[in-house]
């Protein structure tokens, strides 16, 4: 897999992308980064990728000429993403879904906005990690990053690993886990984990993933009910 992510701060993923499962991804050839700095498809002296928004108010807008020669540079053969808070909600099923592609491109804003000509004639879709507003693209890209090449073929190294994550089969919250020592400061492990018996300790955690979806995420706990009532 190619991922391409442009942006005007290419120092930012110098070390995530080289470290840990990102960088072990990488260094297998499951995927190729290629960070494109945006300021190298400007043509003024001052590199300038911004400018005042029609109409007026506050901030600055990234202006379209540098994000469509960019495109026009790397010649993208798969989805163009545009991280923006006016997208649409990133989750598991939109990893997987990316995960699938030969190549991903993800564009990253930065200031007030993206011109809307970028949104509408550029990118094929729009992203937002959450509701809530960063300062720009790039940890945005790196969280879709991070969701998409963990769930390659061999990355993890153990399929397992992913399989009980929270979200991958079903939306469930994952169950919590525990560690030796046994006991610590007075907190123990719950017995049943402890006694070997494996249909007691599936059963255990199904019931606490549940449990704690109902609590934490009543949203994820309503489609759960739907998905076992269809």
């Amino acid at each position: 897999m190619r991922i391409h992510v442009v942006t005007i701060f290419p120092k930012y993923f110098r070390e995530p992308l080289s470290t840990s499962i990102l960088g072990r991804a990488q260094a297998t050839g499951a995927v190729e980064y290629r960070v494109v700095d945006l300021r190298d498809f400007t043509h003024d002296r001052h590199r300038t990728v911004d400018d005042v928004p029609y109409g007026g108010g506050a901030g600055m807008v990234m202006k379209p000429e540098p994000y469509f020669e960019a495109m026009d540079h790397l010649q993208p053969k798969g989805p163009i993403v545009l991280l923006s808070s006016r997208g649409r909600l990133f989750c598991h099923e939109e990893a997987v879904r990316l995960s699938l592609e030969p190549e991903v491109t993800l564009l990253c804003g930065h200031y007030k906005d993206v011109d809307q000509r970028v949104a509408e004639h550029l990118a094929t879709e729009e992203l937002s990690v959450g509701d809530f507003v960063l300062s720009g693209g790039e940890p945005a890209a790196l969280v879709v990053t991070d969701a998409v090449v963990r769930l390659l073929p061999g990355v993890l190294g153990d399929h397992e690993s992913a399989s009980s994550d929270s979200f991958y089969d079903e939306p469930l919250l994952s169950v919590p886990s525990w560690t030796r020592p046994p006991e610590y400061r007075g907190h123990a492990v719950p017995d049943v984990l402890r006694e070997g018996d494996h249909q007691k300790v599936e059963a255990f955690r199904r019931a606490l993933a549940e449990e704690i979806t109902r609590r934490r995420r009543p949203d994820l706990w309503e489609r759960f009910g739907k998905g076992r009532n269809a």
